[in-house]
């Protein structure tokens, strides 16, 4: 788990979340149980139980009694929806925010996407 703010079974439900957007989890597959989550990352299990219910409440992950946790049809769909719209919020207004603070015009600002873009493959 990274160290951060944000809360373990936050971690966890994104880590979960990030697997079904890559493609790793797909659509109806069994997602890790709590014992695994805990086992695994080394916390509590209450901890791992608190973000697969976060995922259930969301639609993403489905509770089947006695076999366990599996992803929804539309999981990836709500997912990328729910990210798209808190984008502009959690990642630009602080770049932005950050941007004026460094006195970096509207042209500095691409010019540095554009070089982080590239290095990471955006561009080929």
């Amino acid at each position: 788990m990274e160290e951060s703010n944000v809360p373990l079974f936050r971690q966890i439900a994104t880590l979960i979340e990030d697997s079904i957007v890559e493609g790793s989890l797909t659509a109806f597959q069994r997602a890790p149980s709590t014992n695994e989550l805990a086992a695994f990352h080394n916390i509590n299990p209450a901890t791992a139980r608190k973000g697969l219910a976060l995922l259930v409440s969301a639609g993403v992950l489905i509770k089947k009694p006695g076999i366990g946790m599996f992803v929804t049809a539309q999981a990836a769909h709500l997912i990328i929806e729910r990210r798209r719209a808190e984008f502009a919020a959690v990642f630009l207004a602080p770049l932005v925010d950050e941007a004026i603070k460094l006195g970096l015009n509207r042209s500095g600002v691409h010019e540095l996407f554009d070089q982080v873009a590239e290095s990471r493959g955006l561009y080929q």
